[in-house]
């Protein structure tokens, strides 16, 4: 099991597939952006919906603050490019089928939903710097005011 994350760490890295039909390396972005890279439960639900349009709505202000968003489940490409052409998002999906990042990122959890108990992904949130490191974190996301934290922590950032 690996030790939780916390701000000064280095995120950990990784090469995933994404709804473009390309490979998204996270060092790509290294010495060029920060990035917002949120993890949600499932494509096409009501508060992965809500989450995803949130991050679309403020696409521009995000990209003025030199920031990308990747956004990570387990679902498959397809899943993926149906959500992304439903709700015309801006920004890539990433398809972390086996789960690998996810529990990386210390964010793929035993959930009891109705008695039933199963293992998915909490809803978290890493602002990662230009420089690889994680900056914030948000656990257990909730939807109605995160982009408000996201932007603060940007924000933030660029005082620093």
């Amino acid at each position: 099991m690996t030790s939780e994350l916390k701000p000064g760490d280095d995120a950990p890295l990784f090469i995933l597939p994404s709804s473009d039909g390309k490979k998204v390396d996270l060092t790509s972005y290294r010495g060029k952006r920060h990035v917002i890279l949120y993890f949600y439960p499932k494509d096409d639900t009501p508060g992965c919906t809500k989450e995803a349009c949130a991050f679309r709505d403020s696409f521009a202000e995000l990209k003025k603050a030199k920031a990308v968003i990747l956004g990570v489940s387990l679902d498959s490409l397809a899943s993926h490019q149906k959500f992304v052409e439903k709700y015309t998002l801006p920004f890539l999906l990433l398809s972390d089928t086996d789960a690998a990042v996810s529990k990386a990122y210390g964010v793929y959890k035993l959930k009891n939903m109705y008695g039933r108990k199963f293992w998915g992904i909490e809803r978290s949130t890493f602002l990662i710097d230009p420089k690889g490191k994680v900056t914030h974190l948000f656990r257990r996301v909730k939807v109605d005011a995160h982009l408000d934290e996201v932007l603060s922590a940007l924000k933030e950032l660029k005082r620093v």
